[in-house]
């Protein structure tokens, strides 16, 4: 018998129901992130030292009073689903005020801090990304080639909408820069290597260039330049030590010693990945002179096998069909890569759930 007498397959009929409500309830968890980065609690509980008490972060917040005691429970929701811990009463704090302090996640969030997520994660829990799942079950229904994910409820690509909305389009841009900045910091401190010896690189789809930059800083010989449509060129930055060429991708890509692709593959299907590729085949001198494409993406099945990595690139290839990408496993690569005219491939599992993958011509 279980506890309080209730049977064991009561308490596991309740363990399911548990099970439900938790998946459930997930989105919860999603939107009090998001208010949490609306609020900029983290940066609040960091201009504290990184621990603060309700009435210390409502002095560095934007809310009415009469909401306070909601904040209090967006606090409790927070600190029970990890995004912030909870420190046991002090002697510097009132006896009835628990301090909150910043797990090493939310610290990730504090915008002041060189390396943050904050802008990525503000963009992905935007509303316009986040509403088309709720059209997924009917975008099931349709045949393909359908409409992605993100047009059949927006009546537009995600790439046409930030054309034409410059608001919308500063939302990408602004968190790929956080990702690419983050990841890019990471890369070239575990898997620096891959760019050493390399006289040239181009970006492909490289936004503003915040992977370029980092790249240009670590290894100040490598010339570094960063291809992305005109609209998006027009605002990057100047003074970065990094060029910019407005283009097109599937029209011809600029020459280089090497090719550079970050998170750009994977928002699209194999047809155009091979045209992609071959075109940056085409900008590179053979594998003999230092010629190769180096691709920062998802390789499902491949890093280390804990639950969580192998949950996120599950969970990246179901999102990722919002623009009908598609995350790929090694065999998948493989195909694409040798029907582009590659002779070989080099995956480096050194991201996290992300990898590191070299092709040679």
């Amino acid at each position: 018998m279980a506890i309080n007498g209730q049977s064991t397959d009561q308490a596991a009929l309740l363990d399911a129901e548990l099970e439900l409500w938790t998946t459930t309830f997930s989105y919860i968890k999603s939107m009090a992130l998001k208010s949490a980065l609306d609020l900029k609690l983290a940066d609040a509980i960091h201009s504290h030292g990184g621990a603060a008490t309700l009435p210390q972060i409502i002095t560095k917040v934007d809310i009415h009073p009469s909401k306070i005691p909601c904040l209090r429970r967006l606090m409790r929701t927070l600190t029970a689903s990890g995004v912030f811990t909870l420190q046991q009463h002090n002697a510097k704090t009132p006896a009835n005020e628990p301090t909150y302090t910043l797990t090493p996640s939310t610290q990730l969030l504090v915008s002041s801090r060189p390396r943050n997520l904050a802008s990525i994660m503000a963009m992905l829990l935007n509303p316009a990304l986040v509403i088309p799942f709720l059209e997924i079950g009917s975008w099931f229904r349709h045949p393909m080639p359908d409409p992605c994910i993100f047009s059949h409820t927006h009546g537009e690509a995600l790439w046409d909408m930030a054309g034409r909305d410059p608001w919308f389009d500063a939302l990408i841009n602004d968190g790929m820069v956080s990702d690419s900045r983050f990841i890019m910091d990471v890369a070239v401190k575990e898997c620096g290597q891959v760019f050493e010896g390399v006289g040239s690189l181009v970006d492909v789809g490289g936004g503003l260039g915040a992977a370029s930059q980092v790249i240009s800083k670590a290894f100040p010989r490598l010339e570094c330049s960063v291809m992305d449509l005109a609209h998006v060129v027009a605002r990057a930055p100047s003074g970065s030590g990094v060029k910019y060429v407005a283009g097109d991708m599937f029209e011809s890509v600029p020459p280089a010693d090497a090719v550079f692709l970050k998170s750009l593959l994977h928002d699209w299907g194999d047809e155009e990945c091979v045209k992609i590729l071959k075109k940056c085949k085409k900008a590179i001198p053979p594998r003999e002179d230092g010629g190769k494409v180096i691709i920062i993406d998802i390789v499902v099945g491949s890093g280390p096998s804990g639950t969580k990595r192998k949950e996120m690139q599950a969970l990246f290839d179901l999102y990722i069909m919002f623009v009908n990408g598609i995350e790929r496993d090694e065999q998948e690569w493989k195909k694409i890569f040798l029907e582009a005219g590659f002779s070989s491939y080099k995956i480096m599992p050194v991201l996290g759930f992300r990898s590191i993958i070299e092709v040679y011509p």
